[in-house]
């Protein structure tokens, strides 16, 4: 069998508090020399998988931002979770993949299940939004939901969206710097495949920063300590959620991780730590646009 990280695995067997590491579930990169790697990229500092727990447990906020269809990103969320908990109590934690509509019925759920009732269909229960895999999420909610503290939204709902579209607010400060805007702005023609007509990228650049400043709100306002889990740009230090964060929480209060596919490139001032994982296959996401196009 093809582990996580045969070093790892190795420091793990002196560490047994920890809970064990699972085997690699994506295809791609196993044979990477990064595979598994966990870099301080304030230091340059490669650590083993307690060095990071005990790094991270000293945070009120940790930010962990996922390739969201990478089932090893999900793997080592959840166990990031179990092993923060040895540590210390968790005072919350935050979802990009749930929105405010949702969370009457995730605050339900967890009442339910606190009292050994858990819903047969736990998707239906949550109004999971079919826009994320929920076989990916699955384990991580399950054991989320079953625990003492809450698990919390950090998006907007479709009506906020809605608006935000019909007007688009203002922002200042460091979310409102041009090199800021402009790389989000390029991010956002990237992922549509530099189809998107130039018009609709005032609102989609709005939408990108008004979820940041939600999750960055919602931060302030959870639990300590909190635990958001999203998207790789969302938490980027020089782009998403921790510009929202400036003169509400200290650097040392907020410790940012990306976890990366290997070969992919991480800098100091995206993240404090980056996470090396397998790939998934890159998929044609443009088809559809070209087939617009067409």
């Amino acid at each position: 069998m093809r582990f996580l990280l045969p070093v790892v695995m190795a420091l793990l067997v002196g560490c047994q508090s920890l809970p064990p590491l699972h085997e690699w579930q994506s295809p791609e990169g196993l044979g990477h020399a990064d595979l598994g790697m966990i870099v301080d990229l304030r230091s340059g500092k490669v650590l083993t998988p307690q060095q990071l727990v005990e790094e991270l447990a000293t945070s009120a906020q940790v930010l962990v931002g996922e390739r969201h269809d990478n089932p090893d990103h999900h793997a080592l969320q959840l166990w990031l979770l179990q092993a923060l908990a040895l540590k210390r109590e968790q005072g919350s934690v935050l979802l990009e993949m749930l929105t405010p509509n949702q969370q009457q019925k995730v605050g339900e759920v967890q009442a339910r299940i606190r009292q050994g009732e858990r819903p047969a269909d736990l998707p239906e229960a949550l109004s999971w939004q079919q826009g994320w895999d929920w076989a990916l999420y699955a384990p991580l909610l399950e054991y989320g939901l079953a625990q003492p503290y809450p698990l919390l939204q950090a998006n907007l709902d479709p009506e906020e969206i809605s608006r935000i579209y019909r007007e688009v607010p203002s922002l200042s400060g460091a979310p409102a710097a041009a090199e800021v805007q402009e790389a989000l702005q390029e991010q956002i023609r990237v992922s549509h495949c530099q189809m998107l007509p130039e018009a609709h990228l005032p609102a989609m650049l709005a939408v990108q920063q008004q979820r940041d400043r939600r999750m960055a709100q919602q931060l302030i306002a959870a639990p300590k300590p909190a635990m958001l889990l999203a998207g790789a740009f969302h938490v980027r230090r020089d782009l998403g959620v921790p510009l929202h964060l400036q003169g509400q929480a200290s650097a040392a209060e907020v410790r940012v991780l990306i976890l990366a596919e290997v070969g992919e490139s991480v800098k100091a001032e995206q993240a404090d730590f980056v996470w090396f994982t397998p790939s998934q296959p890159l998929q044609d996401h443009c088809a559809q646009w070209r087939d617009k196009a067409g």
